[in-house]
């Protein structure tokens, strides 16, 4: 072996060694975190068939939800998606209070009756926990990355005992039609020692069983079945995209309807027992995947040919939107195995295909489309249900990813790879951002002129050169300048007296109002997307609440004599800000006088008539 081969040998072996011992500790304590929460969750799903009362305190339970979120979340509230932005762009990393809140506020929802799952408390258990390792051990930006991937992967893999799934959907998730296999290595090792540790704390998992296909000696494939398969897949992608954007149109939509955030769970607790009261029915509450009640609709019982209900995916479909459109908290997950199970149930009963085989490609198909993570979804299958019937699996999960089209439960999703080519998208574009894109019209053109087609022709303007141009108008200058400002949202005007830390104003809307009594001509505030000011760290706004720490501009214009008058007044309002002065010129459009002529000096020093607008 040549000597720079050893090194590199070494090299890695030294780097792969680092990542375990940096991936081992954090992983135990993702696993041993999400054992705490299937636990309580457990506990809480069995108080509530125990105590039927509870329901009715659902719109209580879900203010307080919003209350701890309104007062102590701050940018937690971003949930899965602040995880997957602080992967693709890290800023201010994930908040370790994001573990606390999410748990216990996962855990009330399913104690009084709400329809959510267990997916994201996990990742986002993994991910406030992988950030609190990375910050304690002092980590880099890419170090960090790294390590919340690996978060993900030991979260989700802990919480479905599904390791390798788990493993691949923390590097599927990021950005559809792309896998990022530098953290292969660091997800394998969290997920199996996740699940591991998980399982160590007494937790059992629910199994499910397909018998079609048990024991067969080789796969044999069925050309009828084959393609009855293909065509579920489309309907389990069409509903992943109907259930995620319902999801983000009730979001919206109870955004608009209550600006408060804290009000909003009370309205999906109200929403929900209206919903029980009309269809005389409790079974689409909760998790949905076991009930003491063998009458009830449960993801065990789609994989019983002998029981059919071909609504029940539907009812689900629409308490889970509720649910979490109106602010309660949780994943999407598990009642997406519900929905799927179910539809796959009720397809199988309709085309007389296997039920048991059809609840299961269902299972994990309608998540593959929802989530965009199609290879996870297969493993996962095939880890849950076996390998013998891996090619209709991955047939259906593929064909769900493709139908499900630009959208998602994750809109912080980057599109590595578009699903389909219509030359709209931008590089790297979010799922978030694709939607304010609008829908463009498919190129229909043939391939070889597609590419001509695209390319914008070049505008061109002749400038008039008549000579019956009138002005009947002209300009003014005067020199004037323009102050910025750059502070943070959160900063504060000084209170007084008791109420001096808690009576303070907005600096940036005390510093527009002080700019309007001093005559100041312009005064606004401007709120950034990205950036950071005085060498700080990167910041973006996050989840429901704007980033406290997010670096924002006050921009006022006026006369320097009075700008600098103003920032000698307010001197203690503006100490340790970043203040910049730039000379501008103010233009005043005036009645024309052909008696005048007025000139101004150009910037090589020639003098010359003022331009005039006609």
């Amino acid at each position: 072996m040549p000597p720079n081969a050893l090194a590199t040998r070494t090299l890695q072996a030294i780097v792969l060694a680092k990542w375990v011992l940096l991936v081992l500790p954090m992983a135990a304590a993702v696993g041993s975190a999400c054992a705490l929460f299937l636990w309580a969750l457990d506990v809480a799903t069995k108080a509530r068939f125990e105590t039927p009362d509870l329901f009715y305190w659902l719109p209580v339970a879900g203010l307080a939800v919003g209350l701890a979120y309104h007062w102590f979340g701050r940018s937690a509230e971003g949930g899965n998606n602040l995880i997957v932005e602080q992967i693709h762009e890290p800023g201010g990393g994930v908040p370790l209070r994001m573990a606390p809140l999410i748990l216990v506020s996962t855990v009330v929802t399913h104690l009084f009756g709400g329809s959510a799952g267990r997916e994201g408390t996990a990742v986002q258990l993994g991910g406030s926990l992988a950030s609190a390792f990375g910050k304690a051990m002092r980590l880099g930006q890419k170090e960090v990355r790294l390590l919340l991937m690996a978060g993900i992967a030991a979260g989700f893999g802990a919480v479905f005992g599904t390791p390798i799934a788990g493993a691949i959907f923390a590097l599927e998730v990021l950005t559809v039609g792309r896998i990022q296999y530098e953290a292969l290595v660091p997800c394998l090792v969290a997920a199996v020692v996740g699940d591991w540790v998980c399982l160590q704390w007494g937790i059992e998992h629910t199994h499910f069983l397909i018998g079609f296909g048990d024991g067969m000696q080789g796969f044999r494939l069925d050309i009828l079945l084959f393609a009855q398969v293909a065509l579920a897949g489309v309907a389990f992608g069409l509903v992943s995209q109907f259930f995620a954007e319902s999801l983000h149109a009730v979001q919206g939509l109870v955004k608009r309807i209550l600006p408060f955030a804290p009000l909003r769970p009370v309205l999906g607790g109200l929403l929900l027992i209206g919903l029980v009261y009309v269809l005389g029915t409790r079974e689409y509450l909760g998790l949905g995947v076991w009930s003491p009640n063998p009458a009830d609709a449960t993801i065990s019982g789609f994989f019983d040919p002998a029981r059919s209900n071909e609504w029940a995916w539907a009812w689900k479909l629409l308490f889970t939107v509720v649910t979490l459109g109106c602010g309660f908290k949780g994943g999407e997950v598990t009642p997406l195995f519900f929905i799927g199970a179910g539809l796959g149930s009720a397809i199988g009963h309709a085309i007389g295909a296997p039920v048991d085989l059809f609840a299961g490609i269902g299972f994990v198909a309608v998540f593959a489309g929802a989530s965009n993570t199609p290879i996870a979804c297969t493993i996962m299958g095939i880890e849950l249900f076996g390998a013998e019937n891996a090619v209709y699996i991955a047939t259906a999960c593929f064909l769900a990813y493709v139908f499900s089209g630009h959208s998602g439960i994750y809109l912080s999703q980057r599109v590595g790879v578009p699903k389909i080519d219509h030359g709209f998208l931008p590089p790297d574009v979010s799922l978030r951002e694709v939607r304010t894109i609008g829908r463009p019209t498919p190129d229909f053109s043939l391939p070889g002129r597609r590419r001509a087609a695209r390319v914008a022709e070049p505008l061109s303007f002749t400038p008039s050169t008549g000579t019956d141009m009138t002005h009947s108008h002209h300009l003014s200058p005067s020199d004037i300048g323009m102050l910025r400002i750059y502070l943070k949202p959160g900063d504060k005007a000084s209170g007084s007296g008791r109420f001096a830390l808690w009576g303070g104003k907005p600096l940036y809307r005390e510093l527009v109002l002080l700019a309007k009594k001093a005559g100041i001509m312009n005064a606004i505030a401007h709120h950034t997307h990205y950036g950071y000011s005085n060498h700080g760290v990167a910041q973006e706004p996050s989840g429901e609440y704007s980033n406290p720490e997010l670096t924002m501009c006050v921009e006022l214009v006026g006369h320097r004599p009075v700008l600098e008058t103003f920032c000698r007044e307010h001197g203690s309002l503006l100490r340790d800000k970043v203040i910049v002065f730039k000379h501008i010129e103010h233009w005043t459009v005036g009645e024309g006088d052909e008696s005048l002529e007025e000139t101004t000096v150009a910037e090589d020093g020639a003098a010359g008539p003022i331009p005039q607008i006609g």
